[in-house]
């Protein structure tokens, strides 16, 4: 009889692992996007995020977005810089309202509706961030252009979880 404690330690743990082996491989695509928005990444990670929130719950979604992004910036040696706390504003930001979302709203917004709205909070929270650090208003006018991108990413990452949770969802026994 196998206990169910172990059994959500173990898919979180592979969720981290997986989510931590998306972001890295994510740095290696060169994307010709960055002569227009510089840092634009296709979020493949919160494909890893959307299925844990629809598969555990919103605290172990923030755990393992937290964890993926220490570990992702310990290993790319880019922790406690800005890079660091854009990704890790991002990743809490996006996952805390895909949570909240699936939870309260999943009956009004499809998973795809979910992860728009988790992409679009993504550059929003990374723009925050960046004001902080510049404190320049002017920032903000990046925006339209990270709307434009964030778009295709969230109906990707959207359509790519709805896909990976109707195949494999997590057996609770």
């Amino acid at each position: 009889m196998t206990n169910p404690r172990t059994n959500r330690i173990v898919y979180l743990g592979l969720a981290t692992g997986m989510a931590l082996g998306l972001h890295i491989f994510e740095a290696f695509i060169p994307m010709p996007t960055d002569l227009m928005v510089p840092g634009f990444k296709l979020g493949l990670a919160n494909i890893v995020s959307l299925y844990v929130i629809m598969n555990f719950d919103l605290k172990d979604a923030v755990l393992v977005s937290i964890l993926r992004t220490v570990l992702g910036s310990l290993l790319s040696g880019t922790f406690m810089t800005v890079t660091f706390f854009f990704s890790l504003a991002g990743g809490l930001v996006s996952a805390l309202v895909m949570g909240i979302m699936y939870r309260y709203t999943s009956r009004y917004f499809s998973v795809v509706g979910i992860s728009l709205a988790g992409a679009i909070m993504h550059n929003l929270a990374q723009l925050t961030v960046a004001y902080y650090v510049t404190r320049a208003a002017g920032i903000f006018a990046y925006l339209p252009y990270m709307l434009f991108f964030a778009l295709p990413t969230g109906l990707f990452v959207g359509l790519v979880t709805k896909r990976i949770h109707k195949y494999m969802p997590v057996s609770r026994s």
